[in-house]
């Protein structure tokens, strides 16, 4: 019996995938979904409202079409019900994912170009090359960049952090700081569902414009406060709970571990550090999202990586905490919690 001969489909897809994703990331650039979303037009119409040359409009209508993204009815171009729901700018879920894929077509989409230069000097290709400032401080130094790169953190962020503030016992605690907050979705998302708590988000001094809009955007400025400073040389605020999401990918191993012994040291006896990123599986070959993520890390920063939950939980033992487990999240998050005993 003969062996079926392989396909060459899956190479193809994912070798010629930038074409599908580049088609998106400069339709919501464009702000093709936000003008749908007012009213359905004919290409001719959506050319001209978006202010398009007529050379390649509408190859460009139809492929969102045929990749599913727009609908075309009787020559009248539609939404698809997703892209309607999570791609206008108009609707507050845009934040939550738009914000994201904004940041990916601005920022991501022309470092990962220099993947192959990193992979074989070590070197990553952020706003921090050729310049003084590490790669946050660079990032941080752009207000219009930082807010744009604060919501897609919010973005990508999201579901897991509505999911951290169900799943983990907050009943046992009585506040919270949230280090490297951002925009401070996560602490929002945990004082909205635990009247109880109070909070402190901490972050370079940059952020916290951002980080108070969107607080006070929330009810919550009498509750969550913002800190600036530096978690790698300055002392941690007080708290019952830290933690820390999206956030121990970013840096070296050293700085990794550091950041465990200093939430260590600042939590009361039976305090918690609660750490979550998308995890790299145990056996380093089912979680392509987080891997994904985890080259991302080596483009972007000095010497960020991603990492498992056994290597996390190690990590934690170190620092000295006496209890650690994992749990998934939801998609490719998983959660890693410490308790000091």
């Amino acid at each position: 019996m003969s062996r079926p001969q392989p396909s060459p489909d899956r190479i193809l897809q994912i070798g010629m995938g930038f074409q599908a994703s580049k088609t998106l990331l400069s339709a919501i650039e464009l702000g093709v979904f936000t003008e749908l979303a007012k009213s359905p037009a004919d290409g001719p119409a959506l050319r001209d409202r978006l202010g398009l040359h007529p050379r390649a409009a509408q190859d460009f209508f139809d492929t969102l079409v045929a990749l599913g993204l727009l609908r075309r009815v009787d020559g009248v171009y539609h939404n698809a019900e997703d892209t309607e729901a999570f791609l206008d700018r108009a609707k507050p879920a845009y934040a939550h994912l738009g914000g994201l894929l904004e940041m990916a077509n601005g920022r991501l989409y022309g470092i990962f170009r220099h993947l192959t230069d990193t992979l074989r000097t070590g070197l990553p290709h952020d706003e921090s090359q050729g310049g003084e400032l590490d790669t946050y401080g660079a990032l941080y130094a752009d207000p219009a960049r930082l807010k744009q790169f604060l919501a897609s953190m919010t973005g990508v962020s999201h579901l897991a952090n509505r999911t951290i503030a169900q799943q983990v016992s907050w009943q046992d605690y009585r506040t919270v700081a949230d280090m490297g907050t951002a925009q401070g979705d996560l602490a929002v998302q945990i004082l909205l569902a635990h009247p109880h708590l109070t909070g402190v988000g901490f972050d370079l001094p940059a952020a916290g414009p951002v980080f108070e809009e969107y607080v006070e955007a929330h009810g919550l400025k009498e509750r969550l406060r913002f800190a600036g400073g530096d978690f790698f040389t300055d002392d941690f605020p007080r708290a019952d709970a830290f933690t820390f999401g999206h956030i121990l990918h970013n840096w070296d191993l050293k700085k990794k571990k550091l950041l465990l012994e200093k939430a260590w040291q600042a939590l009361p006896e039976g305090g918690a550090v609660i750490v979550y990123d998308s995890l790299v599986d145990d056996d380093r070959s089912e979680n392509a999202s987080a891997l994904l993520m985890s080259l991302t890390m080596h483009t972007v920063t000095d010497g960020g990586f991603g990492y498992t939950a056994r290597e996390c939980m190690s990590w934690m033992t170190e620092a000295g905490f006496g209890r650690t487990w994992s749990e998934h999240l939801v998609g490719p998050d998983s959660i890693v919690v410490g308790i000091k005993e």
